[in-house]
């Protein structure tokens, strides 16, 4: 990820330097445990922090994990413009200084946000869903042979998303949305009988680590809800353990009906695929079909703090160690003053397989998610409850 080093000048200069700097640094919040700041970035329609960071040549100033953007070049150009807003001097560099010959991949019409999706709606005759496309060629051909069908592409692998970006572009498809997000969030704010198919082929297998699998049973019960009446959920896979814990979860619903299939032919390889069979071994596919329509999600999330304002008490108050609840956590990890009457504290919380990681701002006059809020999930509502009551001081018990 592209990041600079250079001279340390401080924080506290950092943060004077930035008051005159321009337009692109909002505000500094500086960390009370480390010798790190965050500078709240603008550019491009985009809203994120870049991380200036002490180390022991000097200070990096590098993207912020929790906030930073898919696109590569607006965040190369952010952090050259802060520099120059700071008047850092720059030891090292790995961004390069060529400009682009090409528009950037992730400002392209077909990538898209998980904001994108709220109250969303298609002119598509059909929709399908691919969970972990990898090297894309199985959404690809899908997608080129069935051009009636708008097909979005989930892959939290950021390299993955930029080829098959790369791909739609040189092939000239126009039914292919990529979104960089895990399934299991999205598929929650999908509508109801919306998809035809949801593919998931090849998964990680997660054996030492069962509950990062995408395949569980809130899984099997979303994509129920999101696929219309005879639309298929397929899972292909080449783990012998993942498909028999799959054919146990696929079990579950009270009314089901799937079937198996073993070393069944595709008219589309995968890459994976390929290597397993050079290797031969047994490739397993799961499919679930939906017999019933489901009802219309109604459930409405707000993550307001309502009336929640900053009081200098505050941080006293919150727990220090993960707090987990019945189906869902929250965790108060750092903390970061912007004035005398306005922190941020960054979280993490949500579901245990699913969390989210999010910033609260607070201050005298308002409190809020920054720079976005949470996506809706009966997780991440409860968990924001939870955290609304230790910030007002409501709860005492650690």
């Amino acid at each position: 990820m592209p990041h600079i080093r250079v001279e340390d000048i401080g924080i506290d200069a950092v943060k004077k330097r930035a008051e005159k700097g321009g337009k692109i640094i909002k505000f500094v919040a500086t960390s009370l445990e480390r010798d790190e700041a965050l500078l709240a970035i603008e550019h491009k329609d985009e809203h994120f922090f870049l991380l200036y960071k002490k180390v022991k040549n000097g200070a990096l100033l590098k993207y912020d994990k929790t906030t930073r953007p898919l696109n590569l070049t607006t965040l190369k150009e952010s952090i050259e413009l802060c520099a120059k807003a700071l008047e850092l001097d720059v030891v090292e560099s790995n961004i390069e200084n060529k400009k682009e010959k090409r528009s950037p991949l992730f400002a392209s019409a077909y990538y898209k946000k998980i904001e994108d999706f709220i109250d969303f709606e298609t002119s598509f005759s059909e929709v399908a869903v691919e969970v972990g496309f990898g090297s894309g060629r199985h959404i690809l051909y899908q997608a080129k042979n069935n051009p009636q069908k708008l097909f979005i592409g989930l892959e939290i692998h950021t390299p993955s998303a930029s080829q098959l970006l790369k791909q739609i572009e040189i092939q000239g498809l126009k039914n292919i949305f990529v979104v960089n997000y895990d399934a299991r969030l999205f598929l929650e704010i999908l509508p109801s009988n919306i998809c035809a198919n949801i593919y998931v082929h090849f998964p990680v297998p997660w054996d030492k680590k069962p509950h990062r699998r995408v395949i569980g049973e809130d899984f099997i019960n979303e994509s129920l809800r999101v696929l219309k009446k005879e639309g298929a959920l397929e899972l292909r896979t080449d783990s012998q353990k993942y498909y028999e814990y799959a054919f146990e979860v696929f079990s579950m619903p009270s009314r089901c009906r799937f079937e198996v299939k073993k070393n069944h032919t595709l008219p589309i390889v995968s890459k994976y695929e390929a290597r397993w069979l050079l290797q031969e071994k047994n490739i397993y596919d799961l499919t679930l079909f939906c017999d019933e329509d489901s009802e219309e999600k109604k459930s409405v999330y707000s993550f307001s703090f309502c009336d929640l304002r900053y009081n200098k008490n505050m941080m006293q108050n919150l727990p220090k160690k993960p707090q987990v609840r019945d189906g869902y956590f929250f965790h108060f990890e750092r903390y970061y003053t912007i004035a005398e009457d306005t922190f941020l504290v960054r979280c993490a919380f949500g579901d245990f397989a699913k969390p989210e990681q999010k910033y609260i701002l607070i201050s005298e006059k308002e409190s809020t998610y920054y720079p976005y809020e949470p996506i809706g999930s009966s997780a991440n509502m409860s968990a924001h409850n939870a955290m609304k009551e230790f910030l007002n001081g409501e709860c005492h018990s650690c």
